[in-house]
């Protein structure tokens, strides 16, 4: 896992010294991401630079050294990631006379990247790679650079165009790193992030810096004009697989040994590694589902790591603790309160670049920091709820979908106004009667949130709401801004009939890449910690896809798949409970320990002064959470990390 940033210079008026400096300038802002070794490597006469920062995990010798250079001293690589597979990749190229002439290296999987680039070009090498992967190669011959970003979009990859320079990089701080870097704001941009608490791709929080989308590559040579290819089509895999599962009827047994097999083929290609490993365990299926197939491949106690919260509702560590005593892990907890995200908050803008408004940001940085401690490398159960339908929200939309399809529009907005009606703290009160077990957290919360929802027009719309903050941006911003990006794209409808299929899949294609998976990257990189995520095996998406929906959710269960491997190694009793997430009290912090520091952000004259946001709005929303009339904790959060990214970067 590593850092990596470059340049094409199109004009080729910079020396080759000046290419180094300016590269290396570049990925020194990664250092976090490859504490361990760095490089620079420059042509003058091609005008392409690249630079490096290395995390060693596969083969620590200096024969894993970046950026690598091909035999011909011309053609280089750099890249960031693993590719689990690289030794059949290797064998593959042995067979066919396809080696270096001069012998293997070593043993990294960089090296195996660079010759199958050379041998089969650049899509024939992608086709065969099962892993997490972003990397630039430049081609000699060709004159050509490409660019390829993985297919779900673990590893990010960041360009922008520069006057006559094309410039790349793992994170933004490192493009913005050249001195000629615009750091103006994109508005749309900035509108799409108070829409949805990330900034959705293609686009970044700048004007001038783009991110290159999960299965594209990106080509660019002399003549100047990036072109963008998508090399795996989710849509098209989801499409087939969804018509394929309607016409086949399914031996449940047989699902269950097929999809077993499959995981525990994932989770062991990830477990190659050449340093400390282990795993994050929140207690919940997913995470669960992984341990219990690592530890039924290891020799060893596998090493776990979970986070824990004082507040009642928010704990998941006791039930983390449950299955790791009866995997036999080596298990290790931290509980953090109030003061660790005091401390942690005013880092948020360094860590994320761009405004990010997840507050799992928090305890996923927390769980890094104290697992890095221990091992360099950690599996996540990330990509489950995506996969196997276990959001919450899918099981909400299938009955709000027959709500909209039977009940009329008024009589949804007078309901959602008698709910409104009545304060969240009151609701969080009635919500007494209900049986501790069964009670959703936030309730209050949660009622408000189902008002909103009755009041929408379309099944779509309620799709939207329910991944949504700031609804309608225009009451920030000066003007409306056009929404972009695949939640609103219609057509998909037509390939995705069915509602929750349909939602589960953009959110693979939307919040899976540009919230969970850059959470679990910038956290994990922020600590020099490689995340690994054996549910985004791209082999068992596309299996996934070609199962029957109640295989995913069934009689309101969700996982139901997921669920039946996992209780063949951790007894039900342990991980079944609602759904809780990675979540954080911040409802309850903004009111108290974050009071302060939030008013400080949130001031009317402050945000006068700044003239990016209406103070109206915000100022009210304010107002009604500390009086606990409404539960506006996630609207301000993302308000919030704009402005503490704001503050962090405006003078830069």
């Amino acid at each position: 896992m590593c850092g990596i940033a470059g340049l094409l210079d199109l004009a080729r008026s910079m020396s080759g010294g000046a290419l180094d400096d300016l590269a290396a300038r570049m990925a020194g802002t990664l250092h976090h991401r490859g504490p361990d070794d760095g490089g620079a490597w420059s042509d003058a006469s091609a005008g392409v630079g690249f630079g490096f920062r290395r995390l060693a995990i596969i083969d620590l010798t200096p024969a894993g050294h970046q950026p690598m250079i091909a035999e011909d001293g011309r053609s280089a690589i750099v890249f960031n990631g693993e590719i689990y597979n690289a030794e059949d990749i290797r064998r593959e190229l042995n067979g066919l006379g396809a080696a270096p002439k001069g012998g293997w290296r070593g043993h990294s999987d960089t090296e195996v990247l660079l010759q199958a680039c050379l041998h089969f070009g650049v899509p024939g090498a992608v086709e065969r790679l099962i892993g997490m992967f972003a990397f630039a190669f430049w081609h000699a011959d060709q004159r050509r650079l490409t660019m390829v970003r993985d297919r779900v979009g673990i590893k990010p990859l960041y360009w922008a165009r520069v006057g006559q320079q094309f410039l790349f990089a793992s994170e933004l701080k490192a493009l913005r790193a050249h001195p000629e870097f615009s750091g103006e704001i994109d508005m749309t941009a900035l509108a799409g992030y108070l829409r949805q608490a990330y900034v959705p791709g293609p686009r970044s929080i700048y004007r001038d810096a783009q991110k290159l989308q999960p299965g594209h590559m990106l080509t660019i040579d002399g003549g100047g004009e990036p072109v963008i290819t998508q090399y795996w089509n989710l849509r098209d895999i989801a499409t087939k697989g969804q018509r394929h599962a309607a016409n086949r009827p399914v031996d449940n047994l047989a699902a269950i040994d097929e999809m077993d097999k499959l995981l525990r083929e994932a989770v062991k290609l990830r477990m190659i590694a050449d340093v400390p490993l282990g795993a994050f365990l929140s207690g919940g299926i997913d995470s669960s589902t992984v341990v219990a197939l690592m530890q039924a491949q290891s020799n060893r106690p596998v090493k776990t790591f979970t986070i824990g919260f004082h507040e009642e509702g928010y704990n998941e560590a006791a039930h983390a603790k449950l299955v790791a005593g009866h995997l036999g892990t080596e298990h290790t907890e931290l509980y953090i309160n109030p003061n660790h995200a005091l401390d942690l908050i005013p880092r948020m803008p360094d860590l994320f670049d761009e405004p990010f408004a997840d507050p799992s940001q928090i305890p996923t940085y927390l769980v890094s920091e104290m697992t890095r401690r221990h091992v360099t490398v950690a599996l996540s159960g990330d990509g489950g709820d995506e996969l196997f339908a276990g959001y919450s929200r899918y099981a909400w939309a299938g009955r709000l979908k027959r709500w909209t399809d039977s009940v009329p529009l008024p009589l949804r907005k007078l309901t959602a106004a008698t709910l409104r009606a009545i304060p969240t703290e009151s609701w969080d009160a009635l919500s007494a009667v209900i049986p501790e077990r069964r009670r959703p957290r936030q309730f209050g919360h949660k009622v408000q949130k189902l008002a909103g929802l009755l009041a929408e027009r379309t099944a779509d719309d309620v799709g939207r709401r329910l991944v949504g903050f700031w609804h309608d941006p225009s009451e920030l911003l000066d003007r409306a801004y056009t929404p972009y990006g695949e939640l609103w794209d219609n057509s998909i409808t037509r390939d995705l009939p069915d509602f929750t299929a349909r939602m589960q899949y953009l959110d693979t294609m939307t919040y899976l890449p540009d919230d969970i998976l850059t959470k679990v990257d910038r956290a994990s990189m922020a600590v020099s910690l490689e995340a690994r995520v054996p549910m985004l095996d791209h082999r068992v998406v596309a299996h996934v896809w070609n199962l029957p929906a109640d295989l995913k959710l069934r009689d309101g269960k969700a996982k139901w798949l997921l669920r039946q491997v996992l209780y063949r190694y951790v007894p039900a009793a342990l991980v079944e409970r609602p759904k809780m997430g990675f979540a954080v009290p911040i409802n309850s912090w903004l009111r108290g320990p974050l009071r302060d520091w939030a008013e400080s952000l949130l001031d009317e004259g402050r945000l006068k002064r700044e003239g990016i946001f209406n103070p109206a709005p915000i100022r009210r929303k304010w107002q009604e959470h500390l009086s606990g009339t409404r539960d506006w904790q996630y609207d301000l959060w993302v308000v919030l990390m704009f402005q503490a990214w704001h503050e962090r970067w405006r003078a830069q």
